[in-house]
């Protein structure tokens, strides 16, 4: 399986976000070579704490295929999934997850914590980082690099 030419996909939903106003992060969902389900982060357009892109890209997913279980599928998100979303996942049953880069602040696949792959779960997935590190952090700093600026210019005017 070729991860990268799936991060790929994220990262196109990941700069959706960005030209969105939100942050930058996107999500597909891969069964059977095929993304089933796509998101990216829509809070502040939603006004919901709950549209995450991963949560999208679940719902998507679930719809598609007629099921909550998404056994045997991989997640792919260009940023380590938070608590909420990692506890989706779990819920959800999904094989892998495959994240860009990690969230020193939020992460919940290894950083802080790791919901993931916690034995004390009825449910593990085999979790693979990094895939495309530098153009994750990449679209996240210049999404931050971009909000300072603006409070910036807003301060000063």
């Amino acid at each position: 399986m070729n991860h990268e030419n799936f991060m790929y996909e994220a990262l196109k939903s990941a700069k959706e976000a960005f030209d969105s106003d939100e942050i930058p992060i996107g999500c597909v969902i891969v069964k059977d070579g095929e993304i089933i389900g796509r998101g990216f982060n829509r809070r502040n357009s939603e006004k919901n704490v709950l549209f995450h892109a991963e949560i999208v890209a679940i719902d998507m997913a679930c719809k598609h295929i007629g099921d909550w279980r998404l056994e045997d599928m991989t997640l792919y998100v260009t940023v380590e999934p938070c608590a909420m979303c990692a506890g989706a996942i779990i819920q959800s049953r999904i094989k892998r997850v495959v994240f860009g880069t990690y969230n020193n602040k939020f992460g919940c696949g290894g950083s802080i914590l790791n919901i993931l792959q916690d034995e004390k779960f009825n449910h593990q997935c085999e979790v693979v980082t990094n895939v495309l590190e530098e153009e994750c952090k990449k679209i996240m700093q210049t999404f931050f690099k971009k909000k300072r600026e603006k409070q910036l210019t807003d301060i000063c005017i």
